[in-house]
């Protein structure tokens, strides 16, 4: 947990200037507009309306998203809200995340919030004796939660559902580094529109994982409305890397899609050490 903690300290340490606007300047979200599109947490499928719209800033951002439907009051009145930052987690010896991963074609889409990647069925993680079926992983930047108070460029969630339809997400940090071929698929086919489409390529979602897997788990909600509580979060220790010509390509549609941490309200927070 020491080692995980300093290398998302440095994540500052990290960034050319280039990546620093992406980082630090995203002030604004400068995103595609569209009619009413969820991030699409829960659902794992096509752009869905939920009814009333909602933003990143102004007077449809994430302080008003409680108060724009009776649908959203959780994001206003929860308890157990995400994103959170990650601090003084209980070191424990917390069971390994079963990852078990196979390749799909690529459904890519932009749904007005973020870049989400549709997965085909068949591949689901197994933790605390539950499995889980992967649906979709999505991007945000800069990253959602913080780690002693520090951002990464971006944040990957993968977002899983198991039969009785319980959420589980993984939070992948990215940080500038080295260029990570793994995103290569996804990234030749951002769409800086409104829409989705079939790439024709197959994704890797393993091949997208830092090697090392252990993780910080806490219960919390949908980052996005209706802020739905009750999500098993899972946010591994290791970040991976991208370059900055590939963090700041995500950061040419999406600035600043990334709702701001929650407090934790005496829930307990759970690191494994692996």
């Amino acid at each position: 947990m020491s080692e995980r903690i300093s290398v998302l300290k440095k994540f500052s340490l990290f960034l050319p200037a280039a990546a620093l606007v992406v980082t630090l300047g995203m002030s604004s979200y400068s995103g595609a507009k569209s009619p009413d599109h969820g991030d699409g947490h829960g659902d794992g499928g096509k752009a869905k309306s939920h009814g009333v719209h909602w933003d990143y800033t102004g007077a449809e951002g994430p302080s008003h998203w409680g108060s724009l439907s009776a649908d959203y009051a959780a994001c206003g009145k929860g308890t157990k809200q995400s994103p959170i930052n990650i601090t003084r987690a209980a070191l424990k010896d917390l069971e390994d995340i079963t990852f078990n991963y196979k390749k799909s074609g690529l459904n890519i889409l932009n749904n007005g919030h973020t870049v989400q990647a549709n997965y085909a069925p068949g591949s689901s993680i197994k933790v605390g004796g539950k499995s889980y079926d992967l649906l979709q992983f999505h991007f945000h930047g800069p990253s959602e939660h913080t780690v002693d108070g520090v951002n990464a460029p971006i944040e990957m969630h993968l977002v899983h559902k198991s039969a009785d339809g319980a959420l589980a997400v993984v939070g992948v940090m990215i940080i500038s580094g080295p260029h990570n071929s793994a995103f290569d698929n996804v990234w030749a086919f951002l769409p800086h529109e409104v829409g989705s489409r079939d790439a024709g390529v197959l994704v890797d979602a393993e091949g997208l994982l830092p090697a090392k897997r252990g993780y910080t788990t806490y219960s919390g909600s949908l980052t996005t409305p209706p802020c739905t509580e009750g999500v098993t979060w899972l946010v591994l220790n290791d970040p991976v890397t991208m370059s900055a010509k590939q963090i700041n390509a995500f950061g040419e549609i999406f600035k600043g899609n990334n709702r701001p941490v929650q407090p934790l309200n005496r829930r307990s927070l759970s690191a494994g050490s692996n």
